[in-house]
């Protein structure tokens, strides 16, 4: 009993001193615009590395200051907007439906059975949220366009954003802006997650659902529509046909999966988490973000020639050739990694544009 009754006053006395903690790094948030909870998890990355505590911990305990911080009133005293979200059934458009309505707008749907209602669900919208499967965007953008008031705000949530935002500009006189959110529908809140912004013009219609996004605890980041997409090459499509292409093999392979997992890493927990989320997804939306644009297409058979290449080098067992890869690509991550504030993969995107040859991008 002695020993229970010392470890729990071991117990409590940590626990005052976290709070204390906790109580000066919330003050401390409060007093100034903080860095974004990305900056905040690299900061101490190696010192968690150190003590053996696993990032998505910490990352629990910084999203949980963040919603403490969260001010009462974005969720009080809104001036009710009328919005319409067309495609506001499918999985994305649900979350923006319930995450805009929760704080007092007046949201409504459009399907594609709705079109006699068109008048009255656009006409009348301050704002329009275009969120619809890839390959009907433009078409459903130009359909929309004609319904439009010029002080109806029109914006995107497609994952590709030159095409998209080039037809909003074209066809329709009013407010105009891309995003991309960079996460699934599952979510909960917008609570540490990163939305993609690309303007398009009068920014300042937008205002008022950029700061919405903000004050829920979002992370805005802003850039050109081909920039966008530039990147989503790599953080989007590639990712995409990487964990596609694993889940496939195991599946081909018949793995035991919770077997692997009594043994596993946490990377490799991690990783088998990634793919089965990938698999819970819609198969024609992941097959259209792999299949958006012909840049997206070379660049994931760029990826496969180098499994080719690599694969090559296993099966004839040149050990000095994948020494050389590997030593090769160690210098590049030195290089690129420790510049971690500019453009990432500065070298691949020239690789892009040398050999890949991709279309001008679109002048507006």
């Amino acid at each position: 009993m002695p020993l229970k009754s010392s470890y729990s006053d071991q117990l409590k006395k940590t626990d005052e001193s976290l709070i204390a903690l906790l109580s000066d790094r919330l003050s401390l948030l409060a007093a100034s615009e903080s860095p974004s909870l990305d900056e905040q998890l690299a900061d101490v990355a190696p010192l968690l590395a150190q003590a053996g505590i696993p990032e998505s911990v910490w990352l629990g305990v910084l999203k949980s200051c963040h919603a403490t911080l969260i001010p009462t009133h974005a969720t009080n005293h809104v001036s009710p907007r009328q919005i319409t979200i067309i495609g506001g059934h499918g999985r994305m458009g649900r979350l923006f439906k319930e995450q805009l309505s929760l704080v007092g707008h007046n949201v409504s749907v459009l399907e594609h059975q709705d079109w006699e209602y068109a008048d009255q669900l656009l006409g009348q919208a301050e704002l329009v949220l275009v969120s619809v499967p890839i390959e009907h965007t433009v078409d459903v953008i130009k359909r929309a366009a004609k319904y439009l008031s010029p002080n109806t705000a029109l914006c995107d949530i497609t994952s590709i954003k030159t095409r998209p935002t080039q037809a909003m500009l074209e066809h329709h006189s009013g407010a105009v802006i891309g995003l991309h959110p960079m996460f699934g529908p599952n979510i909960k809140s917008f609570l540490g997650q990163k939305v993609v912004v690309c303007p398009g013009r009068n920014d300042d219609s937008f205002h008022w659902l950029l700061d919405f996004i903000k004050s829920q605890g979002g992370e805005l980041i802003t850039c050109t529509p081909e920039e966008h997409d530039q990147m989503m090459v790599i953080v989007q499509a590639t990712q995409h046909f990487c964990r596609f292409s694993l889940g496939v093999f195991l599946a081909d392979a018949r793995i035991n999966i919770e077997q692997s997992l009594t043994m596993s890493t946490p990377n490799y927990r991690q990783e088998i988490d990634i793919v089965k989320r990938l698999f819970s997804q819609n198969p024609r939306l992941c097959v259209d973000i792999m299949l958006a644009t012909e840049e997206r297409c070379e660049a994931i058979s760029y990826l496969a020639n180098t499994y080719s290449r690599l694969a090559r080098l296993v099966a004839s067992k040149d050990r000095d050739g994948l020494i050389k890869e590997f030593e090769n690509t160690e210098s590049f991550f030195d290089e690129e990694v420790n510049t971690f504030g500019e453009p990432l993969n500065k070298t691949f995107k020239k690789a892009l544009q040398k050999d890949f040859k991709p279309k001008k991008a679109h002048k507006y």
